[in-house]
């Protein structure tokens, strides 16, 4: 009897993925909405020597019924030009506490960015999973506690529900 590489004689691994095969194909395929959906998984500061963060990692988790999150490298072109509502497909809304109000500061470049086609070889599927973006933070901010709004859009440009991350204080604990 031929054996793999791994040690296993070839009928076991032969077997064993035919039996992943079958229990795979019994398994109830997830349902969701075509409307993507998120919600806040967490932000971790990240300090350098300073007093302030230097960077927060955002993570959130999201779900979509026909699995189009993200976009090619090459989808520039209307709906997704560059000048367009659609080119970000994660849109990051920066808010500082100032005087005890939220007020959001249009930063320039923003913290949008553009999620990568994640279903490139399975349209149409549900998927799920999680996002984690790393966000250069101010290293000298005037205030001290921010906060974010999130939404994505799908390549359908169904919106998806807005989440805010809790308070983030900006200085060392």
């Amino acid at each position: 009897m031929k054996s793999h590489p791994a040690g296993l004689p070839s009928r076991v691994l032969l077997w064993l993925t035919v039996a992943f095969l079958i229990s795979t194909s019994c398994v109830k395929q997830e349902s969701f909405s075509i409307i993507p959906e998120i919600s806040f998984r967490e932000f971790v500061r990240v300090f350098d020597t300073g007093q302030y963060a230097v960077r927060g990692i955002l993570s959130f988790y999201f779900q979509d019924g026909d699995g189009d999150i993200g976009l090619n490298p090459w989808d520039t072109f209307p709906p997704y030009d560059p000048a367009g509502q659609y080119f970000y497909n994660l849109v990051i809304s920066y808010f500082e506490k100032q005087n005890g109000t939220w007020v959001e500061v249009i930063l320039v470049p923003s913290y949008s960015a553009r999620i990568p086609v994640l279903t490139p070889e399975n349209p149409g599927k549900a998927i799920k999973g999680f996002i984690v973006d790393t966000l250069i933070l101010n290293p000298a901010p005037v205030f001290d506690t921010i906060r974010f709004d999130v939404l994505i859009y799908d390549r359908a440009l169904h919106q998806s529900n807005l989440i805010s991350t809790p308070e983030i204080p900006l200085t060392r604990p």
